[in-house]
């Protein structure tokens, strides 16, 4: 840094400094003060505090005896006193611990959490190992932002009668154990009464006995959970006001209640289980049968599909379309292509006017459902404006395939819906090139022509005549 940066640096007000520390790590912050008198005692001041023990964990190999775990532990541990010491009761904004070591005292890890929240932290964010939470946070009147985890073995006990925070705006769960199971949930969610984003990450709720998410001034909520052995057993959602939704996870017993009347962007990614899947593998006419009312189909996600009947852009993946079968009775909402020919299907009336289908590959070839399905939703969905299918594969001439195959497909209701393919390396849209959809059947298989250094001769002179890329490239991408 030059003197002329230097001197511009030092003009600069106090406020002005400690908001640009707090960018920085709390660890970095501090080392500033080694700079000159006037920063010595800035970090008093910053607003925002992070603290990683990984940042200490790790050896110096400066030294020539490095220090001991329990070292490193205890040295960690001083600073954040010192740094929470030296702040007094100053107001803060954001506190950030993130502790990966068991040395850590985790008394003194309470210590720091009720003094941050003595001060009126609006953002605190938690990432501990084998720590149950004090109960001062769930009563806490200046929190706006609260993340817990990813963690383990930390746990969420909800042991108050009431829980308020007034302030809550935005509930980041990752990872975390909840007692009370499905009970502390609810209780937590009923004294978040702004609460406007809901983000639940593998919180294990296929344990509970129900799971119901009610927050009618929710607008954003996301639920992922890795592949588990067990499916949640009731699910319910009573969010009115939700805008935008993100729901990965086995698909439920049932849900008693879905209530998504604002719903504008969903993105879907329903599966089955292992033992759902194994109680799947019925034949193609048992699952066509008209006949047999009382077949009971595992899998009904039937209510929660009504219940996205206000969307508009929406995300499905190639597994939710494939395993979304559901009970085959007069229930049923006709969403998918076991209807029954005299019903009328509830997607005719669909306002959704973007289809985007993920993680499509060639394992449809078994059965054809996913194919069957988007041929259903072209035939019914009277509003879709643009399908977009992202396939999982980087071998060209199935994605070319693909492509031809959907584009035959009659778009009864919507006939001016434009259909994209997108690959690793392709990007193929209605106004595909000619030339290689109509020369595409004489082209030879994988097998008989292995593409490993270059494409075959078929594709190669076509595009030879094609030395410069289309004015609409959203046709066309390379």
């Amino acid at each position: 840094m030059d003197s002329v940066s230097k001197d511009m640096i030092n003009v600069l007000p106090d406020a002005l400094l400690c908001h640009i520390l707090s960018y920085l790590t709390t660890k970095e912050a501090a080392s500033t003060s080694l700079l000159s008198r006037r920063w010595r005692y800035l970090l008093a001041f910053v607003p925002n505090l992070e603290f990683d023990d990984s940042v200490f964990l790790h050896r110096d190999k400066r030294h020539d005896k490095p220090k001991s775990d329990d070292e490193l532990s205890t040295s960690f541990m001083e600073f954040v006193d010192r740094v929470l010491a030296l702040q007094g009761n100053g107001t803060i904004n954001r506190f950030s611990l993130d502790c990966s070591n068991y040395d850590v005292d985790l008394a003194r890890v309470t210590g720091w959490i009720l003094n941050v929240l003595g001060r009126g932290v609006s953002d605190l964010d938690l990432s501990l190992l084998e720590y149950s939470l004090p109960s001062e946070i769930f009563v806490s009147k200046t929190l706006v932002k609260l993340k817990l985890g990813p963690a383990n073995d930390l746990t969420l006990t909800i042991d108050r009668k009431d829980v308020f925070l007034p302030k809550l705006k935005t509930l980041y769960i990752d990872s975390v154990e909840v007692q009370e199971r499905g009970f502390g949930f609810v209780k937590l969610l009923s004294g978040c009464p702004v609460l406007e984003e809901l983000v639940l990450m593998n919180i294990g709720w296929e344990n509970w006995k129900f799971c119901s998410v009610s927050v009618k001034t929710l607008k954003r909520l996301t639920f992922f959970c890795e592949d588990s052995y067990e499916n949640p057993k009731s699910v319910s959602f009573d969010t009115p006001n939700l805008v935008y939704l993100e729901y990965s996870d086995a698909i439920a017993g049932k849900y008693p209640k879905v209530n998504f009347n604002s719903l504008v962007e969903a993105h879907i990614g329903l599966r089955l289980t292992e033992d759902q899947s194994g109680d799947a593998d019925f034949s193609e006419e048992d699952y066509f049968s008209e006949d047999d009312e009382q077949n009971q189909m595992v899998g009904n996600a039937t209510d929660f599909l009504k219940g996205i009947s206000t969307v508009q852009i929406l995300y499905l993946s190639a597994e939710a379309i494939k395993r979304l079968v559901h009970k085959y009775n007069k229930a049923c909402g006709n969403v998918c292509c076991c209807k029954r020919p005299k019903q009328p299907s509830c997607l005719s009336s669909s306002p959704v006017k973007v289809l985007k289908i993920f993680l499509f590959d060639d394992n449809d070839e078994e059965d054809g459902s996913e194919m069957r399905q988007i041929k259903y939703f072209l035939e019914k969905m009277p509003r879709l404006e643009e399908l977009i299918v992202y396939y999982n594969t980087s071998y060209d001439p199935a994605v070319l395939e693909l492509s031809k195959k959907l584009q035959k497909i009659p778009k009864i209701a919507s006939p001016k819906c434009k259909i994209q393919v997108i690959s690793e390396n392709l990007s193929l849209s209605s106004t595909v090139p000619s030339f290689l959809t109509t020369r595409w059947s004489s082209l030879p298989t994988e097998e008989e022509y292995p593409w490993v250094e270059s494409p075959p001769p078929q594709i190669i002179d076509p595009m030879l005549q094609y030395g410069s890329p289309p004015e609409d490239e959203d046709s066309w991408l390379y």
